[in-house]
């Protein structure tokens, strides 16, 4: 087993794969930029290094210093967690000519899988269900006006080297079609270096469902269930659950020998994610793949009782997965909210600063994974993730009551943070119904700027309108309840107002 560990990244997903070294007995290295030099991560490790400004491309994106660090920390493999060099193929490479184990699939894999269009390709010689669309980078306005025409609107332009909601754009009609090509081409250059944009047909209020995939050295794959990933905010997941609610045994298994497919197609190894979308008549269409650990993988540890960074270290160091695909068990059901350093009451706009107050969840059921802590100050110059917090639960409705719980818990202050987005969530008579789509949350925001005259109440507070009509009005309310006497007594009417005041 390695004996030491880089962690090639910052935030909650370094804490995690720390503790999961700390667990194996592999000591750990850390790197740090000058915004985070009293972060959690550098705290936690056993060693941390200094390699540069707060700019990402001087710190946490320059494979240089990495490797550099790597070679003087002694380190035997990196760890990319998700996000800055997790999908970066030349990073891959680099590592395995410095002679550093990568912990994730191989740099070939990644260049499949990394061009949506190449990917496309190779799905569609596999046999994979795909969105109808093209299969490489549309060469003029002319081109996408005329597979637009023949697929139907709406459709969807993406950047090939597009993710994280980045380079999409959806076009209603063919008047639309040029600008929304020359603006998606721009925003792909701009965000990947890379301008090349297909089309494919838009799934109207489709479900975003995504599967967990384990591959080892050895050519054994298996599937760890589905996670609904359709609660979104400018195509960017915001909670995610396992199992989905609208997925069945027959489904999720079909589903799961699909990612299977994939993954032997791109010849894959380690963890990765098959993301497919899901139309109202319950068809699934290969959307992309995620070569890396997902943000959201704590709920398919959850309900599988695995470790996926334990699992991830152990392939890469040449160890074949110790169980089969009819051994995978899911029981229960999780729920992972991202709370991010934000302002509902601002658009959700980044809230940086320090963190005066800090009281965390916790209890049965709830797993918090974190990269905060009081007197932290939270730094402007990257991802406003804080931290995932999780409720497991025998069933969905558990992990909802669970979560719940711990939402009321949670309290930070000195900056903004969404938590007060997810009570709402949670509360919502769509989503606890499991009515979802990729549009669910758009919906439910639109619905809550509505003048509160045309808004229907909610169910709390409809029982407290109830609680205090009874107070108010004690003979109105006995005689609706059946009551045979004028009145209600004094020891009913002292309950009532009792209840109305705790409610209060």
């Amino acid at each position: 087993m390695f004996k030491k560990i880089l962690i090639a990244n910052r935030g909650e997903i370094a804490v995690r794969v720390i503790r999961a070294c700390r667990e194996m007995g592999i000591a750990t290295v850390a790197i740090y930029s000058d915004g985070d030099r009293a972060a959690l991560h550098v705290r936690k490790a056993d060693e941390a290094y200094h390699i540069g400004p707060p700019q990402a491309s001087e710190s946490y994106l320059r494979v240089d210093k990495i490797l550099d660090v790597a070679k003087r920390s002694g380190a035997e493999a990196i760890h990319p967690g998700y996000g800055f060099l997790s999908e970066n193929a030349t990073f891959a490479q680099a590592c395995a000519d410095a002679g550093v184990k990568f912990i994730g699939p191989t740099p070939a894999s990644m260049e499949t899988m990394g061009s949506k269009t190449r990917a496309r390709q190779e799905m569609e010689k596999a046999g994979v269900p795909l969105v109808p669309g093209t299969s490489r980078g549309l060469e003029s306005p002319e081109e996408a006006e005329r597979v637009a025409g023949r697929i139907g609107y709406p459709v969807m332009l993406k950047a090939a080297a597009g993710g994280g909601g980045k380079g999409m754009r959806l076009v209603h009609s063919c008047d639309e079609l040029r600008s929304a090509l020359e603006a998606t081409e721009s925003e792909a250059q701009r965000s990947f270096g890379y301008s090349e944009v297909y089309v494919e047909k838009a799934i109207v209020n489709p479900r975003h469902i995504e599967i967990q995939i384990l591959a080892d050295e050895r050519g054994n794959t298996v599937w760890l269930g589905e996670r609904e990933c359709s609660v979104q905010r400018r195509h960017q997941k915001v909670l995610e659950e396992s199992p989905s609610p609208i997925v069945d045994a027959d489904m999720r298994r079909s589903m799961g020998e699909v990612a299977v497919r994939v993954a032997h197609a791109a010849h894959y190894t380690n963890a990765g994610t098959v993301e497919f979308l899901l139309d109202q008549q319950k068809n699934f269409y290969f959307l992309e793949m995620n070569t890396r650990l997902q943000v959201e993988h704590p709920v398919t540890e959850l309900i599988t009782g695995l470790d996926l960074v334990h699992l991830q270290i152990r392939i890469a160091n040449g160890e074949r997965l110790p169980f089969t695909q009819d051994e995978v068990k899911i029981r229960g059901h999780a729920i992972e909210c991202r709370i991010y350093a934000e302002d509902p009451d601002n658009n959700y706009f980044p809230s940086p600063g320090k963190i005066t107050l800090l009281l965390s969840p916790s209890g049965p059921g709830i797993r918090r994974d974190s990269g905060m802590y009081e007197g932290w100050t939270v730094p402007i110059d990257y991802d406003p993730l804080l931290a995932k917090l999780i409720g497991y639960g025998t069933d969905r409705q558990h992990a909802i009551m669970r979560l719940q719980r711990a939402l009321n818990e949670y309290f930070v202050a000195g900056i903004k943070t969404n938590i007060s987005l997810f009570q709402r969530i949670l509360q919502d008579t769509d989503f606890q119904a499991g009515n979802l789509d990729t549009g669910y949350l758009d919906r439910l925001l639109a619905k809550e700027k509505m003048p509160a005259s045309q808004r229907a109440p909610s169910p709390a507070i409809a029982a407290i309108a109830a609680g205090l009509f009874s107070v108010l009005d004690p003979v109105s309310a006995s005689r609706k309840n059946g009551s045979t006497g004028g009145t209600a007594s004094a020891a009913s009417n002292w309950k009532q107002k009792g209840r109305s005041e705790a409610l209060r």
